[in-house]
């Protein structure tokens, strides 16, 4: 009888053991989340983020490390990210910023003051082709601990901005940039490696196939939703559409054809949002285009309103000035002629007019916004034809005496402010400004607006300026698009921001939803 009862409380202990066992396996199991899956269209040049001007890469590398500002979600508000707060100084040139406290890189070691002096001087001093960002910086130093001051050469009101943008400063590891350097500030090492302070580590690099990342148990901040972030290399946009109705990856981030987004698949939704991705045409000296008579004939021909529905469906706006609607909305909104008899009657007056427009991108977008310009362009006497550009060549065609009449781009800033986008591509001496085109009175106007701090008083000096690079024939904008991804319907929370390029996910943010 003892061996009986003995028996039967084994048998209990046994299974109320296992029922412990299988209860947390099941409380595991529910920890253990899956993987999100996002292609990347382009393959990843560097990790630096330093030194490479990423377009699909950059939201791996912001999931990685982290800067001292950042735009919030869906705005161009910014907020503090490893800075808790900050003080900008009466006269403008001193930033001074109070660091978030209990921050660890992922190799372990602290994040503090002087590991931001030492980034920042990395980036300044480094010669590499994000150092621009530090240009207006004259010194730099800590405090204490949680202190940095920055000190500008000039007054720079969009300094925060360019601080919070998709290719500013981020903080690397001082421990791995000293173990690695290599003599050349450990850029070799960072092209496949990464140390930060971001709520994922890189985990899987193999160049032109994939790319992987985990979560970093040991951040600062909410932690993320998913354990793993898978990134495969998957260049055809058709590719990644068999794949993401086959449940093989979890969303297309971009360029999935706007035609078929009213007719989705079962379990397929689209999420769009506001993006900087403005489609603009830009104009090279010495065509027919410089007499205004004929470039209003033109314009009227190629007007957006009549094509943007086909070429966007509800995706796309037409443009109001040369900003994205989200860096500044002007006053008096751009209009494009509407007078088609009167156009026709410009071109048959001037004779032959034949324009060759120059694509930045072999991407079906282009391919499609070309093919209805052409189209509009014949209805007034135009002779219009188009081509792809080599990759890369569109930053080279101030320089190239076969370069096309016009460019079709996307010219949208590095930052959420209306100097970066004319400084970028308007102004005498931007680094965009593709076919060298000069119009000293609006560069002034730009120069005495970039010192000016109160939004009201700056931004019709900007809309002034935008006014005169349009009536000098320097580039026509034609529409804003939306940010539009394509995903299971189960997933949410993308963490867009307007002035990251499009297709780019805020991994950490994501969420799925159900079971």
């Amino acid at each position: 009888m003892y061996t009986k009862l003995l028996g039967a409380a084994a048998r209990l202990a046994v299974i109320a053991l296992l029922a412990l066992v299988f209860s947390g396996l099941r409380v595991n199991a529910s920890e253990e989340l899956p993987a999100l899956r996002i292609p990347i269209s382009t393959d990843i040049g560097t990790f630096d983020p330093d030194n490479g001007f990423e377009i699909d890469g950059i939201s791996v590398i912001n999931n990685v490390y982290e800067g001292l500002v950042e735009y919030e979600e869906l705005s161009t508000t910014l907020r503090g990210l490893l800075a808790e707060s900050w003080t900008i100084s009466d006269d403008g040139l001193l930033y001074t910023f109070k660091l978030r406290p209990g921050v660890t890189f992922q190799d372990g070691s602290p994040f503090d003051a002087s590991a931001v002096i030492t980034s920042f001087s990395r980036r300044r001093d480094g010669r590499f082709s994000l150092s621009y960002f530090f240009d207006n910086v004259a010194d730099m130093k800590a405090l204490d601990d949680r202190t940095v001051v920055l000190r500008l050469k000039e007054p720079q009101p969009s300094f925060l901005d360019s601080l919070a943008s998709p290719w500013g400063p981020k903080i690397l590891s001082p421990r791995a940039l000293k173990e690695n350097d290599g003599g050349d500030r450990a850029s070799t090492w960072l092209n496949q490696h990464a140390v930060g302070t971001g709520p994922y580590r890189l985990s899987e690099f193999k160049r032109g196939e994939r790319y992987g990342l985990l979560r970093n148990d040991d951040y600062w901040g909410k932690k993320p939703f998913f354990r793993e972030v898978r990134l495969p290399v998957i260049p055809d946009v058709s590719q990644q559409m068999l794949q993401l109705r086959a449940g093989q990856i979890d969303a297309v981030p971009k360029n999935y054809p706007f035609e078929q987004l009213n007719s989705l698949p079962a379990g397929l939704i689209a999420t769009a949002s506001p993006n900087m991705t403005l489609y603009d045409l830009f104009l090279k000296p010495g065509t027919p285009l410089d007499e205004p008579e004929v470039r209003r004939a033109f314009m009227t021909a190629i007007n957006p309103s009549a094509w943007v529905s086909d070429a966007f469906g509800k995706y796309a706006t037409v443009a109001q000035s040369l900003y994205p609607k989200s860096v500044l909305t002007p006053r008096k909104p751009m209009t494009f002629p509407t007078d088609l008899d009167a156009a026709r009657e410009t071109i048959k007056k001037h004779g032959d007019v034949n324009v060759v427009i120059g694509l930045f991108s072999a991407t079906s977008t282009y391919r499609r916004i070309a093919d209805l310009l052409t189209a509009q362009l014949a209805t007034v006497g135009i002779n219009a034809t188009s081509y792809v550009l080599a990759p890369g060549a569109g930053f080279a065609v101030k320089n190239d005496p076969n370069a096309p009449d016009v460019l079709l781009t996307i010219a949208g800033p590095d930052a959420a402010h209306p100097e970066n986008q004319l400084t970028a591509f308007y102004t005498e001496n931007a680094p965009l400004n593709f076919f060298g085109r000069r119009v000293p009175e609006a560069d002034a106007i730009v120069d005495k607006a970039r010192r000016m701090t109160e939004t009201e008083e700056r931004n019709p000096l900007y809309e002034e300026a935008g006014d005169l690079y349009l009536a000098a024939g320097v580039s026509i904008p034609l529409v804003d698009v939306d940010n539009v991804i394509v995903h299971r319907s189960d997933l949410r929370n993308f963490g867009l921001r307007p002035v990251y390029p499009i297709g780019n996910i805020d991994y950490s943010k994501v969420e799925r939803t159900g079971p």
